[in-house]
């Protein structure tokens, strides 16, 4: 099984693939619309609230409550 963790988890600089968004599907949608899916990596750029991540070439922001809805595995770092 694999380890998810929400979003807000992720620690400054960590990078984590999308694996679940969890919420009214209006949210989820709108989430979709902005690049968040399953499969895609991105990278905490500030965590707290409002977290800051990279997506590709897009910088988003989060509040907490949107960042509890999407869940994340975290990908390793190479040494």
């Amino acid at each position: 099984m694999q380890n998810l963790i929400p979003l807000r988890v992720l620690a400054a600089g960590q990078s984590a693939e999308v694996r679940q968004i969890i919420g009214q599907a209006d949210q989820v949608r709108r989430l979709e619309e902005l690049g968040l899916r399953d499969g895609v990596q991105l990278q905490m750029v500030r965590s707290g609230t409002p977290c800051i991540v990279r997506l590709g070439a897009s910088t988003l922001c989060f509040r907490d409550v949107e960042a509890l809805q999407v869940m994340v595995l975290p990908t390793k770092v190479s040494a």
